[in-house]
């Protein structure tokens, strides 16, 4: 899938102008930070409302999980990769030769600002009728696999009840560049380690350790 046409190229090319170029090229009067902001808030009304839409069952709780889910910085950054947007922003020199172009949360932050972008040029039906077939195959996978359930709780509820004791969290290891880390966690049930995860924050490694951790278990970190 390729981004939308826009009646203003202007507005699309200002969404694909990282701050590094804007240091690099006087010619280049604003870059996308603005977009993004604008982007961020269109993003998540039109999610709250596509899930409204598409699961009218649902409870309030779960609606909010699924939306952090399916706006949270990974998953942003792959949709941005999937229409092609990490070869089109425009990088100052030294961005690109530290990898920009890869980065999760400057590919999200672009997105966000496509995102707004779009608005401004079209409204909100050109975003829904952009982001709601991207969102689709990602909300089935979320739910075949309880992506947006709270692991670490669900995990804390086995450990009192079956061994008496509360899992806590280690922070193994940290790699990568200051504004993209790479946290890995390990979990322990009394000594015993029983996952180990990673993710861009402290917060997200340990979700992740115990989402391991309750395979490991053989258990559901299932949401109501």
């Amino acid at each position: 899938m390729a981004l939308p046409e826009f009646k203003n190229a202007s507005l699309l090319q200002r969404a694909l102008t990282h701050r590094s170029y804007l240091n690099e090229h006087s010619e280049a009067f604003e870059d996308n930070e603005r977009l993004e902001f604008l982007g961020d808030a269109v993003l998540d009304f039109l999610t709250a409302a596509f899930l409204y839409n598409r699961l009218p069952e649902m409870k309030e709780g779960r609606l909010t999980r699924l939306r952090a889910a399916l706006v949270r910085t990974e998953q942003l950054a792959a949709l941005a990769g999937q229409v092609g947007i990490g070869e089109m922003v425009r990088l100052g020199r030294g961005e690109e030769e530290g990898g920009g172009r890869q980065r999760r949360t400057l590919l999200c932050d672009t997105f966000e600002a496509v995102i707004g972008a779009l608005y401004l040029d079209s409204g909100f039906e050109a975003v829904r009728l952009f982001i709601e077939p991207l969102f689709e195959p990602v909300l089935d996978e979320i739910l075949r696999a309880e992506m947006d359930a709270d692991a670490k709780s669900r995990l804390q509820e086995i450990a009192q009840a079956e061994y008496g004791v509360t899992p806590h969290y280690v922070i193994v290891r940290n790699s990568g560049p200051d504004h993209d880390r790479v946290f890995t966690a390990r979990v322990f049930v009394g000594d015993e380690p029983l996952g180990e995860g990673s993710g861009p924050s402290k917060r997200a490694a340990e979700q992740a350790a115990a989402r391991a951790a309750l395979e490991r278990l053989g258990a559901s970190d299932g949401a109501a």
